[in-house]
């Protein structure tokens, strides 16, 4: 690759590292498998940056190439062998409630691919409708239709855990 092309290819890569690790992390809910997911993103991505660089929309370009990578791992059976008798104990930032992130991640979890893949690209990754569809490479339609259902599936799971209360039900009570 050309120096110019690389030192762009470095710079993107750079500034976008934490926001393409979190997206993979919220896809698969797997620190390590967030890993190689980014890592295999980013090998396509340099091995196509020529043609990448070129691209309307760089991130919808990349994300595209990280839902592939992530539904691609999915696929294969040994992804889902485990490596040791148990599960490592990981440790939580302190800064964050463990339980409303597990919650989360719980329910993330038990969306379906598609619905999942919406709902982390526009409201984790911070995408548009359009970014979303081309990322994806579906309708808008498609994209509004799964988020509503995805969002709606959230909505059911988190607040089976933490009821709301509104002004109306407060009055209904008393």
């Amino acid at each position: 690759m050309r120096p110019d092309l690389e030192r762009e290819y470095v710079e993107y890569v750079t500034a976008r590292l934490p926001r393409l690790h979190r997206t993979a992390y919220l896809l698969c809910a797997d620190a390590f498998q967030a890993d190689d997911i980014v890592q295999a993103t980013l090998t396509a991505l340099y091995v196509n940056w020529k043609r990448a660089a070129d691209a309307d929309n760089l991130d919808g370009y990349v994300h595209r190439i990280m839902v592939r990578r992530y539904l691609d791992e999915r696929r294969r059976g040994w992804s889902k062998v485990l490596l040791g008798d148990r599960v490592p104990e990981l440790s939580a930032p302190a800064d964050h409630d463990v339980e409303e992130r597990d919650a989360l991640v719980t329910a993330l979890r038990s969306l379906p691919k598609g619905q999942r893949a919406v709902v982390v690209l526009r409201f984790f990754g911070d995408l548009s409708i359009e970014a979303t569809a081309k990322a994806l490479g579906c309708s808008v339609g498609n994209v509004k239709s799964q988020c509503s259902r995805g969002l709606a599936t959230l909505r059911g799971a988190l607040d089976a855990r933490h009821p709301v209360t509104t002004a109306q039900g407060a009055r209904d009570q008393s």
